[in-house]
Order: C-alpha cells, then structure tokens, then sequence
C-alpha cells in the first residue's frame, strides 16, 4: 500500500500521503524488509527537516544497498556526492555498483562524476 501511495502520480506528491506512506513503511523496514528500508531512506533524505531523520533514513539506505537494493545504492551515490556530505570514493563506490545492476541513471551520474575530478 504504502509503495503504491508513493507512486502514485497525484498522490505521492502530497505531504500528508507520505507521511502515512512513512508510517506504514516504519514496521517493515525495522523487520529487515529490503523494499521498505530502501523506500523509507529515500523519503526521509529527501522529504524531512530534521537532522535526526535524515541520519535515520541514510542508515535505511545503507541497509538496504549493502543488502543490494539498486535504488538505495544509487541515492546514497547521490548523497555522498553532494557538498554537505563530499565523499566521491564512497558515492562512486555505490553508483558503480547501482551501474552493474543496469542502472542507466547511475552510469550518467558515474560520468559526471569523472568530468568533474
């Protein structure tokens, strides 16, 4: 449900949407599921204010790249690229292996990254 709430094209852009979507992935990222870790990381980096839920949501996320989820390796690339975290031989680290998996959208931020060294 809560995957489905997110996706959806109107829906998923509603605060109060993911906001329960956040809930109903809460339980299920705390039992180890893979989907709901990568999903509930994602939206916490990317949809909260406070500090201590985006710490929360980056460990998600490293759970579940670590565990080989595609999305989650690919967004925590995005983040350890980005100036407040700097840290390009992690984030390329995990875009190489997003882009192993076939991510197109990882082997792009790859080559930015290389034109930008």
């Amino acid at each position: 449900m809560a995957v489905w709430l997110l996706d959806s094209e109107h829906l998923g852009r509603a605060a109060g949407v993911k906001r329960i979507a956040g809930r109903l992935l809460k339980q299920p990222a705390r039992e180890g599921v893979v989907e709901a870790q990568s999903r509930l990381g994602r939206l916490l980096c990317r949809d909260c204010d406070s500090q201590r839920d985006r710490r929360i949501g980056f460990e998600l996320l490293r759970q579940a790249a670590r565990a080989g989820d595609c999305q989650a390796q690919l967004e925590l690339g995005r983040l350890y690229s980005l100036p407040q975290h700097s840290e390009p031989a992690k984030a390329r680290l995990w875009l190489e292996q997003a882009a192993a998996q076939g991510s197109q959208e990882a082997a792009r931020f790859l080559q930015r990254l290389s034109r930008q060294a």
